[in-house]
């Protein structure tokens, strides 16, 4: 069990647990001199012979030092709230009370000190204080304990209900990867760096590889103490000192607020979506304003982003967004706390959704549908099907599993869920809303085919800009490629077509065209250039050019060069001719070739040239050969 104090300054936390366990939490010259906690003390102590160690964390009460009681806070058990009798309960009393429960500590035991300086009714007056203050929270029904550290009144009996406690404690989840927020790091003669932490989950073994974040730099466990003793393991709950090594480590690259983590759950995040909790004693909270977020032990600037309107009430809750100007890392369910940013005050906290909050569509509502479905749901299986019914582009398994601290192969995915394997690696989607994209996508190849007659079919990318579906490029090639392999999307080279598609002419282009016709086939191998041939029909040379190309897909005319078209018909003559030189002698001259067709030398290159982009002919030096594999080369298979 780890047991953290709480409560106002002066009100004996670290002469209550020298009490305790006689042990000083202040071991620091400046905080003896001043006789006041500065930051984190750490003690460990056996509550009773074979109860096994305890961990204390002693924190400072000072308003000046939260943000050290706050990464103290991280990660224990219960939380010990100190009271003293003569003062009674203060101002920090009620903000570390604050942000113990909005970090959702499980429990919590009361001691009221100092009870040998004041009068029996000053105590049951502070106890009727302290009862009014938990009342309307999770702790109202905490034990309370009056003790004094002087006389040693009560002491034995706070150890009792301590030691009770400690075995109602739920010993924490090992699931998923180790994760440890860094709260001290220094140099140990003859073993190098020590960093130490509460472990938050997973389990840590002797030369496992960890990760340390925000860096990314890989260390190697070479040793390791659980709650103050050696060890091979420790796992979550424990308070863990980790001895580490690295390639370049050096002390000063490590400090508080830094996490270590396993290798595969690494990925800092500037933008994570919460559900914010603003304490009810606080003013109105406004759309965008800066704040100081602790999280772990991290405590660095962030603004908050409301998702659910421009303003939040006092005492209310709202989805929101941290936009944070520095990595941090987070799994969801982690809990934050959010202070003014002067860092005077406790404004409220909250709990991560998603750390890997979406700059677009925030406040979209299928977004907050997800978040819903997030803030009810504890576990990925819970709120697997709600995130994929509102996901236009299916979810990335890699960024689930660090979202939620779980590998996947310890998912147990409903049967209507999927796994689209994608270039850029595996995706999650519903079954229905798969074949739904299908659907559509192959609605919207048949609104192509309408609007556009004329063609064979968009390409992929236009397919992809034209169908409007909100898929990644390899999203979207999975899917056509399931509907290619089931026969639905034929291809004709780059061109994506229903099977029953044939590309025809409008009316106009009709019209156009049996002008063009007659030109071209009265002048055989010499056919005329689009210039020459718009002129000729009185029409302008973009025209002609646009549905010469259109009748070359539609494999009516074929375009040798820019602006040099040949009729279907004295294309496939012209190929009889190659065909019969090429049974006198297998190597086709140019000037063979030239005679043959009673042509110039320059217009016979442009037509082999073209012979060899059909993979008809294949040029070796200054002569062409058939190449027997093509089509044209068998007349009767064309």
């Amino acid at each position: 069990m780890i047991v953290g104090t709480a409560g106002h300054i002066d009100h004996g936390k670290t002469s209550l647990l020298q009490a305790l366990t006689g042990q000083t939490g202040d071991r620091r010259p400046q905080e003896r001199e001043r006789g006041m906690t500065i930051d984190l003390g750490y003690l460990y102590a056996e509550l009773q012979p074979g109860a096994g160690l305890t961990g204390f964390i002693d924190v400072p009460g000072h308003e000046k030092f939260t943000h050290n009681m706050l990464a103290g806070a991280q990660g224990i058990d219960l939380v010990l709230l100190v009271v003293a009798a003569d003062d009674g309960v203060m101002p920090q009393t009620r903000e570390h009370l604050a942000i113990v429960e909005l970090l959702g500590i499980p429990r919590a035991l009361v001691a009221i000190t100092k009870c040998d300086r004041v009068e029996a009714g000053r105590v049951e007056e502070v106890q009727r204080q302290v009862l009014d203050l938990l009342e309307a929270g999770r702790f109202a029904e905490a034990p309370i304990v009056p003790v004094s550290s002087v006389s040693g009144q009560g002491v034995d009996e706070l150890r009792q209900v301590l030691l009770e406690s400690q075995s109602a404690v739920q010993a924490r989840s090992r699931e998923g990867g180790f994760r440890l927020a860094i709260d001290r790091a220094f140099s140990v003669a003859g073993a190098g760096i020590v960093v130490t932490g509460t472990a938050l989950s997973g389990v840590v073994s002797v030369e496992d590889r960890l990760v340390l974040g925000p860096l990314g730099k890989t260390v190697r466990v070479r040793g390791l103490h659980a709650q103050n003793q050696p060890a091979e393991q420790a796992f979550a709950g424990q308070r863990v000192a980790l001895n580490i090594s690295g390639e370049r480590l050096a002390l000063e690259q490590i400090h508080r607020g830094q996490w270590l983590l396993s290798e595969w759950l690494h990925a800092p995040t500037q933008r994570v979506d919460i559900e914010f909790r603003l304490l009810p004693g606080e003013r109105a909270f406004e759309h965008f304003h800066p704040v100081h977020l602790h999280l772990g032990t991290q405590d660095v600037i962030a603004r908050v982003a409301l998702l659910e309107g421009s303003r939040l009430n006092p005492g209310a809750r709202m989805f929101a967004q941290l936009l944070i100007n520095t990595p941090v890392h987070a799994v969801k369910g982690d809990r934050l706390i959010l202070r003014d940013q002067s860092a005077q005050r406790t404004l409220g906290g909250g709990q991560v959704l998603d750390p890997f909050a979406p700059a677009r569509q925030r406040r979209s509502p299928e977004r907050l549908a997800q978040l819903e479905a997030l803030a009810r749901n504890e576990r990925l299986e819970q709120a697997l099907s709600v995130l994929l019914d509102h996901s236009a582009g299916g979810l990335d398994p890699q960024r689930l599993e660090r979202q939620f601290n779980r590998l996947r192969t310890d998912w147990a995915l409903p049967e209507n869920v999927r796994l689209i394997d994608t270039r850029q690696g595996p995706v999650l989607f519903n079954v229905q809303r798969w074949g739904q994209l299908k659907f559509t996508l192959l609605e919207q190849l048949a609104k192509f085919h309408e609007l556009e007659p004329d063609q064979m079919g968009p390409d992929r990318d236009r397919l992809r800009r034209f169908s409007g579906l909100a898929l990644e490029r390899s999203t979207f090639a999975s899917l056509l490629d399931e509907l290619r392999d089931a026969g639905s999307i034929n291809a004709s080279g780059p061109w994506l077509h229903l099977p029953d598609h044939q590309v025809r002419l409008n009316a106009e282009d009709e019209t156009l065209w049996q002008q063009l016709q007659p030109l071209f086939e009265q002048a055989g191998f010499d056919p005329p250039w689009v210039r020459d041939v718009a002129k000729a029909v009185g029409q302008d040379d973009a025209g002609v050019r646009l549905l010469l190309r259109k009748l070359a897909r539609l494999g009516l005319m074929h375009q040798v060069v820019r602006d040099l078209f040949l009729c279907d018909e004295q294309l496939r003559q012209m190929v009889e001719v190659l065909l019969t030189l090429a049974r006198e002698n297998p190597q086709i001259q140019v000037t063979t070739f030239r005679d043959a067709l009673g042509l110039g030398r320059k217009r016979s290159i442009q037509y082999l040239e073209y012979f060899d982009r059909l993979g008809l002919t294949r040029r070796i030096d200054e002569a062409r050969q058939i190449r027997q594999d093509n089509a044209l080369a068998n007349p009767g298979a064309t």
